[in-house]
């Protein structure tokens, strides 16, 4: 059935719709729509109201889903006409848009498949007057109107064309997506049955024969099936449907659900879906058309309540979507599957008015604890949190909210002194106190100059030299330091590469700042000084002046990085170019200031409660913070607005929540302690966990930890795909993973090592085995657009579950995993090593001292042979100082293997000289 009149829309006995109220007033109850969805609804979120009063239904989107056809009575028309409205998302403020004549009674309005015109049924050219009401002395009856036939008009009513012509009902007509044929039913030969014809009318064939109504039919997306509501009277039962379909009438009390497949003008396979007993009706397809939705009155014995059900095309997994009191029908996805479009009495205030209605459709129901998922989540993801940037009060007022929530769930404190917080300085800003270059005696203007990040902060002074580019790469057979002396003096070399040193490894190798004051340090350059002043051949035009770099932070992941050991400035072309050539003299003095806030990270324990407790413990965390309101760390740097992070990273943190709740309940089963720890810092450069790794809070230690599960970017679960980041730091991670997704229903993809830009990579970095569950980039990544309202909050509820049951497994391994110990990755801007290895594991952390600490050696390594050892702070190799991980891969690069060489650790406060040989380089420290 598909009118919507006050006999014709519900057609049970007892069911009648109330009178009409005018379509511009305001729901009579004063609701919010949001409020209008009952708590089991869970299919269902963000409801928006689109009409407010009378009868409105049989809403059906536009190809494009930016409008929807309805059919309304309302003044000054007596009975139903056709009208088109906007559909959310997009401006629904607006009138209606009549499309009917507004004569006699329409119903059924459907796009065509391109979305020009729209069909619908009308009897208009018999009389514009609204047909006779049947007569009701035979019970519940619908009029089948032998004067409905279907019509055409362009979007605004325009251009009328007669679609079919014959003494028949022909009505009920919807539109194949994809080349615009059309499912209709007509009783032109004598019963209701279901047709198909052409976009233009033509080749017109019947599709069922059975006696009994066939009608309201729809496509799959594909159209390869049809789904219809039929009666297959038998009996005395025909007898009563045939002799009211003389009358042109017909009793709709008994209707199924069918399906078939569509073979071009024909239909295959014909099979019923349910077996109710009621009244079933309006059945569409899902996007997948394997599922199907329909309005039924099953379950009622009085009939009255109509409500939305889904079921499969085989009859299986029969579902009650909708359990608003009174009616809901005819529900439509959207042409992309987010949302669905309805009918419903529910807000009416109990005038019976029907309004139509649109919500965004969730896969999975809302349960409570996806209500309270998306709770913290809109906490932390409100504009008041300012971005939840360091030192914002957004951040400060984070760490408290975390803190009662924790206290909520059953967490223990576990951070400093028995609270829940472990404090450390984050720094925030690195600014110049003094910067002053004078050349030839003549003060640089500031204007012309910025110092490098990682600038020693010290004066010098000294004769200048030219060193081209200040590149030295024996493969490529480029030394700019031959023939130069630069022990003692200020060097001064060309930004980025020359012309045979181009492609994106060597431009990333070489065109490194860090690299060149490296090199010049290597041969005893006191400074350096950088200009972009590229050679240029005969014929050529000098390029553009590239700006120059922003003095700003490194939030790179070698964590440890120092200064250079030398003062290091950029100038301007006008300012550096005549340095190039000639004799000169120049003094540089830097002096640059970190600057730091407070931070913290809220740490929670739950204890085992299991008797037999073993050793260990297993870590789940998340970073709470972002990026306050943009700035460079934004995709959007005009935009000064609150960056709240939804899914980056406050669907973490709920999930880590979430996880301390389901693990709170099972902490008799728990066999090792699990900490819960949201870590502060992480978008500055995993500041948060970093800290943690140094000074494991209470009496835990590092080595303590049988695994480290991180959650970052959990929030925008789609096509149940999950990837799993880390999957190849421990041996047995797989074979864990594996069932567990399964079991889940979450498809996931495992690999990759322990690093990478989030959390996991100081606790891999330290040795602990790690994985990173993601559901990957979107494009408000970094955004001020990364609000609440895009989390899919079913998804990251079933996340956080598959970790609660992980950790839980974890807990209870009698063994531990067997960590494996892969290359680390190159800093930011090099290429990996393509010199030799010693087969170390820096500790990309680091402790504040110049060096690289190392937090583990590879067995059989170069290193291990030597006698390097876990713990050893690497300050010298091969006669260079090592000031930080930078330096380490420099020398890396130029050693070859089988090469002997000295390497100087500090160990308990000593240096101590070992003697080491090169190995091959697999990517290997």
């Amino acid at each position: 059935m598909r009118k919507t009149t006050k006999t014709r829309l519900v057609f049970t006995i007892a069911l009648v719709f109330s009178t009409f109220i005018s379509l511009d007033s305001a729901p009579a109850s004063g609701e919010e729509p949001a409020s209008l969805l009952d708590a089991r609804e869970g299919h269902l979120s963000d409801l928006v109201q689109l009409t407010h009063g009378g009868e409105n239904a049989e809403a059906y989107w536009s190809p494009d889903g930016r409008e929807l056809t309805f059919q309304s009575t309302r003044p000054p028309y007596a009975c139903d006409q056709i009208l088109r409205m906007a559909a959310p998302p997009a401006d629904i403020s607006g009138e209606p848009v009549l499309v009917s004549t507004g004569k006699g009674r329409t119903t059924c309005a459907y796009y065509t498949a391109d979305g020009k015109r729209i069909l619908y049924s009308s009897t208009h050219h018999a009389s514009a007057a609204c047909p006779t009401p049947p007569d009701r002395s035979q019970g519940y009856v619908w009029p089948i109107d032998r004067n409905f036939e279907i019509w055409s008009a362009l979007p605004d009513g325009s251009d009328l064309k007669r679609v079919t012509d014959n003494d028949a009902y022909d009505a009920e007509s919807t539109v194949c997506p994809k080349d615009g044929s059309v499912v209709f039913t007509s009783t032109r030969d004598g019963d209701l049955d279901l047709y198909r014809m052409s976009a233009d009318g033509g080749g017109i064939a019947r599709l069922t024969d059975t006696p009994g109504y066939d009608g309201g039919a729809f496509f799959s997306n594909d159209c390869k099936k049809i789904v219809w509501r039929a009666s297959r009277p038998a009996g005395t039962e025909l007898d009563d449907y045939r002799k009211l379909l003389g009358q042109g009438l017909v009793r709709p009390t008994k209707l199924e659900i069918w399906v078939a497949d569509v073979d071009g003008h024909r239909i295959r396979n014909a099979r019923q879906v349910t077996q109710l007993g009621a009244a079933s009706f309006a059945p569409s397809f899902f996007p997948s058309g394997e599922r199907i939705l329909f309005s039924s009155n099953y379950g009622d014995p009085k009939g009255r309540e109509f409500d939305l059900w889904a079921v499969n095309a085989d009859g299986s997994g029969l579902e009650r979507i909708t359990y608003s009191p009174g009616f809901d029908g005819f529900p439509l996805f959207s042409p992309d599957g987010t949302r669905l479009a309805f009918s419903s009495n529910r807000g009416n205030g109990g005038t019976g008015d029907t309004n139509v209605f649109v919500a965004r459709w969730v896969d999975s129901p809302r349960t409570a604890e996806t209500d309270t998922y998306m709770r913290d989540i809109r906490w932390l993801a409100d504009d008041a949190r300012e971005g939840r940037g360091i030192g914002t009060k957004g951040l400060e007022e984070s760490s408290r909210y975390l803190e009662s929530r924790f206290k909520e769930i059953g967490i223990e404190p576990a951070g400093d002194g028995g609270s829940y917080f472990q404090r450390f300085d984050a720094p925030v800003a690195v600014e110049a106190k003094q910067v002053e270059v004078t050349l030839d005696g003549e003060a640089v203007p500031r204007s012309e100059m910025e110092p490098a990040s990682f600038s020693a902060s010290t004066r010098v002074e000294a004769g200048v030299v030219a060193a081209g580019y200040g590149i030295t790469a024996p493969e490529l057979n480029l030394d700019d330091y031959k023939g130069i002396d630069a022990k003692g003096r200020i060097v001064v070399v060309r930004r980025f590469v020359p012309s045979a040193a181009t492609g994106e490894a060597n431009e990333r190798r070489y065109g490194d700042f860090r690299y060149k004051a490296w090199n010049a340090r290597e041969h005893g350059a006191v400074g350096l000084i950088v200009v972009d002043a590229p050679l240029v051949a005969d014929g050529e035009t000098m390029p553009g002046e590239a700006p120059l770099p922003a003095l700003r932070l490194d939030n790179s992941l070698s964590l440890a990085t120092s200064d250079a050991g030398i003062p290091v400035v950029t100038v301007s072309r006008a300012t550096g170019s005549p340095l190039l050539t000639g004799s000169h003299r120049a003094s540089i003095a830097v002096e640059l200031v970190h600057r730091s806030e407070p931070a913290v990270n809220v740490v929670g324990v739950i204890r085992a409660g299991a008797p037999d407790r073993l050793p260990g413990a297993v870590l789940v965390g998340a970073h709470y913070d972002h990026i306050g309101f943009g700035g460079s760390s934004s995709l959007s740097p005009d935009s000064h607005e609150p960056h709240n992070g939804a899914d980056d990273n406050a669907s973490g943190t709920a999930a880590v929540l979430e996880v301390g709740r389901l693990l709170a309940q099972r902490r008799a089963e728990l066999h090792r302690d699990v900490y819960l720890v949201a870590f502060s810092g992480e978008e500055l450069g995993v500041l948060g966990s970093t800290a943690f790794t140094r000074h494991p809070p209470g009496n835990l230690r590092m080595e303590d930890l049988v695994a480290m599960l991180n959650m970052d970017m959990v929030g925008r679960l789609r096509g149940n795909a999950l990837s799993i980041l880390g999957a190849d730091s421990a041996e047995e991670w797989r074979g864990l993973m594996t069932p567990a997704c399964e079991k889940a229903g979450l498809a996931c993809t495992l690999g990759g090592d322990g690093y990478g830009p989030s959390d996991q990579y100081p606790f891999y970095a330290a040795g602990v085995p790690v994985l990173h569950f993601f559901t990957g980039v979107h494009e408000d990544y970094h955004k001020a657009s990364d609000d609440a309202d895009k989390i899919n909050a079913e998804g990251g509820v079933r996340i956080a579950a598959l970790v609660a049951h992980l950790a839980e497994e974890l807990s209870a391994r009698p063994t531990r995993l067997a960590y494996k110990n892969l290359p680390a990755p190159m800093p930011r801007g090099d290429a990996r090593s393509m010199g030799a290895s010693l087969g170390t594991v820096p500790d990309y952390a680091g402790d504040g001292r110049p060096g690289v600490l190392l937090s583990g050696v590879r067995a059989g390594s170069p290193a291990e042979i030597a006698g390097i050892r876990r713990g050893d702070l690497l300050v010298e190799l091969a006669g260079t100082q090592i000031r930080d991980i930078n330096d380490f891969m420099y020398v890396l690069r130029r050693a070859k293997p089988g090469e002997a060489a000295v390497a100087v650790v500090v160990r308990d406060g000593q240096r101590v000289p070992l003697d080491v040989t090169f190995g091959v380089s697999q990517g290997i420290r």
